[in-house]
């Protein structure tokens, strides 16, 4: 059963940045394709961005291109997640998943992962 820890959210100021990381357990990260989505209340979770099983494939939602960047380290079986400029919009709780099945792209559907962290929350403000 593949478990997943997220750590790194908080409270930062419009502009600022923070590094989420995903701790994957149960499982071999270098068999899984990740994602990070976001939900704020009265909301459908939606996607942010995504990365292959083997890494080549990566997708970005638009409201976070050229600021956040999806990385892995397989080694230490963790995702992360590096979010610039921040935004008041990115207000939200953040969550991890996992893809048993996406192969070398990623997918950006919520039914398409099997596995999800608890998520952590992220709080922007002016």
């Amino acid at each position: 059963q593949v478990q997943l820890l997220e750590s790194g959210g908080g409270s930062v100021q419009v502009g600022g940045s923070l590094r989420l990381s995903c701790l994957v357990s149960g499982g071999s990260l270098d068999r899984l394709g990740m994602g990070w989505f976001r939900q704020t209340p009265g909301k459908e979770r939606e996607f942010v961005v995504g990365i292959s099983q083997n890494g080549r494939s990566r997708g970005y939602a638009e409201f976070v291109k050229g600021r956040f960047t999806i990385s892995r380290d397989n080694g230490a079986k963790t995702m992360y997640l590096l979010m610039n400029n921040l935004k008041p919009e990115d207000t939200a709780v953040y969550y991890c998943a996992a893809d048993t099945d996406g192969g070398d792209y990623y997918r950006g559907g919520v039914r398409a992962y099997d596995y999800w962290g608890q998520g952590t929350q992220v709080t922007v403000f002016s």
